[in-house]
């Protein structure tokens, strides 16, 4: 293996593994397992248990092929992954970067002086060498191309197939020759053919466009494994036209090495596991893809998308097919968007708001949901201005609601964001529409909707708060059939329950309740009563829309009505979806095999505590 303890040199996700292995993070599974469902199932338990688990290296997969999954679902594993003891360790080191190129130079020393930081910038680059790669030890061509050989995950049970999770889809700009490599997840047709789910405002389908426009076959390339740093930086918002590669090579601290595919003029990472070689003809019609047990904690409907055609697979002898579970949170991906909080507030600050101080998106936001920005304020409207500025740049373009705060709030403390949410002027609320992820099924119109942010900037954590007047036991009213006032003294939030569709009137229920001085009401389904707190969040914000959903009640709360929408209603989407949970039978198989997966001790199935929330077939789709 390459690589020491404070450095990101792994010569392949098997040196990561067991570097992994080593430090206790990695849990070998020597049981035969099922890659239809069950090791989706066992990963939920652990993704979800204290800490994020542990990764797991299922050897037995009734393939050629381990799987490993889970495997950046902690803050360890993830500085690990890339390098470092702490994440912060890397916005420190990208905001020290960018302070040095941009000083003023007074004079030809100070200038002089810059050579070696750009000595070590140019090392960083991208190495295109001769020969082939350990990714291309073993070739499959021609007829020999064969998915069905890789132990591709189904994931949920109303998935539409099998998905692969982790793909690095490499493309190239044929107007340009500039690359990009995105990450979309990929639905297997058959051993030959997959989907192509990238949206409409991703850089994949812009590149598709201009194939498109040039009359040609678009050539992509998909790449599995390899050093962590590479699938990192597939996810990461990177600006456009600016290569992957580059940042794979920031955070290793020393160039990717590019080897050619062997079917198309593509160049990948010599020690990828898998290298998907193939093509999409712009001019074939779309295929329907989908649905899929998304990361918004829903499945994604079926929607029509590109139909990827493989040309050849290669792979190293001793390849790892790598694979992540998306679906309610905590899951994987949430520690993965806490490295890209810590990359990328430097780059926010210099070339977006310098006035920002930190950015953090809960767990309960599913990155695009919900985000709290901490920023100094020297005159009035500089929040309206630093939110405006978010929502059109870059991925914080698909926010729903914004928290804006004082820049001494340490905003990943609950109790320091609840200190200003319970003393906030709710008057102070930006409202504006704007572009939102395609995943986003609370909206009427698909990649649009309603966006909202509360200006607590001024707001003086340490004042008195109003009074607030809640009943020891609460009365049914309104339609209204459940609350929970177990965070109104600490949040000034309270929770009603209703059924889906039926009529709800919050006014009405707080009246004959005697509520008063609350600052936010939430209403949400009648099934989502006990569950706690960071659930309930995670519910109003995705089945929500500010524009239809949000508004200032007679006593200055703000109501949210979170709750499921109704397909077909007035001002609903035509679809909406279930939320993803694991199939009884496939719970009950886990629960009985634990002790043989060696895995530790029992964890009960997350999809237990969400099956209630399951609409009926007249309430979904």
């Amino acid at each position: 293996m390459g690589g020491n303890r404070n450095s990101c040199r792994y010569d392949g996700l098997r040196a990561f593994l067991e570097r992994l292995e080593r430090e206790g993070e990695l849990v070998r599974v020597a049981a035969q397992v099922s890659a239809e469902e069950e090791i989706a199932e066992i990963t939920d338990r652990m993704s979800k248990s204290a800490g994020g688990g542990k990764a797991l290296l299922f050897e037995n997969t009734g393939t050629e092929f381990p799987v490993v999954t889970n495997m950046f679902g902690s803050p360890r594993r993830m500085a690990l992954a890339l390098g470092v003891e702490r994440l912060e360790e890397l916005g420190e080191r990208l905001e020290k970067l960018f302070a040095e190129l941009t000083a003023p130079k007074e004079n030809i020393a100070a200038k002089l002086g810059m050579l070696p930081l750009l000595a070590e910038m140019s090392r960083w680059m991208p190495r295109n060498v001769a020969g082939r790669g350990a990714c291309q030890q073993v070739v499959m061509t021609g007829d020999e191309v064969d998915l069905e050989r890789l132990p591709v995950l189904k994931c949920w049970p109303h998935d539409g197939g099998r998905f692969i999770t982790l793909p690095m889809v490499n493309t190239v700009d044929p107007d340009t020759g500039i690359r990009n490599v995105g990450m979309y997840r990929m639905q297997l047709f058959d051993a030959r053919t997959t989907g192509m789910h990238w949206h409409i405002h991703k850089t994949g389908a812009r590149h598709c466009e201009a194939w498109r426009r040039a009359g040609r076959r678009m050539p992509v390339v998909v790449t599995l494994g390899g050093d962590p740093a590479y699938t990192y930086a597939a996810t990461a918002p990177m600006p456009d036209n600016m290569d992957e590669y580059l940042l794979a090579g920031f955070l290793r601290r020393r160039p990717v090495r590019l080897v050619r595919c062997l079917t198309c003029d593509i160049r990948v990472p010599e020690d990828c596991d898998f290298v998907i070689e193939g093509y999409v003809d712009p001019a074939e019609e779309r295929c329907t893809e989908g649905p899929f047990g998304d990361h918004t904690g829903f499945y994604s409907l079926t929607d029509l998308y590109p139909r990827f055609h493989v040309t050849a697979v290669t792979h190293r002898r001793d390849a790892v097919y790598p694979a992540t579970l998306v679906g309610i949170p905590p899951q994987e991906d949430a520690a993965i968007a806490m490295a890209t909080e810590r990359i990328f507030l430097a780059p926010i600050r210099m070339a977006l708001q310098p006035e920002i101080r930190d950015l953090a998106m809960p767990v309960a936001g599913t990155a695009h949901n919900l985000a709290v920005v901490s920023l100094e304020t020297r005159y009035e409207g500089q929040a309206h201005k630093v939110a405006q500025s978010l929502w059109g740049a870059g991925q914080m373009m698909f926010n729903k609601y914004l928290a804006l705060v004082p820049a001494e709030t340490d905003i990943r403390d609950p109790h320091a964001l609840a200190a200003l949410l319970r003393r906030a002027d709710t008057s102070r609320l930006l409202l504006a529409e704007g572009v939102y992820d395609v995943l986003d099924h609370a909206t009427r119109t698909q990649g649009f909707g309603g966006k909202a942010a509360l200006d607590m900037t001024a707001v003086d954590a340490a004042a008195e708060p109003c009074t607030v007047t809640v009943p020891e036991r609460f009365e049914q009213a309104g339609g209204v059939v459940a609350a929970d006032a177990s965070y109104v003294a600490e949040w000034g939030a309270l929770f009603l329950f209703a059924r889906p569709g039926e009529a709800a009137d919050a006014a009405e229920f707080m009246a004959a309740n005697g509520v008063s001085g609350v600052k936010y009401v939430l209403l949400l389904d009648a099934a989502a009563e006990g569950m706690p707190a960071a659930d309930l969040v995670w519910l109003a914000a995705a089945d929500s829309d500010p524009r239809r959903d949000l508004s200032r009640m007679a006593g200055g709360a703000l109501l949210l009505d979170g709750r499921s929408k109704r397909p077909g209603d007035a001002g609903n989407p035509a679809r909406f979806p279930n939320v993803t949970v694991a199939s009884e039978e496939t719970v009950a198989k886990v629960s009985a095999r634990w002790v043989e997966y060696g895995t530790g001790g029992f964890l009960e199935s997350p999809s237990e505590r969400y099956r209630a929330l399951l609409l009926s077939d007249a309430e979904k789709w």
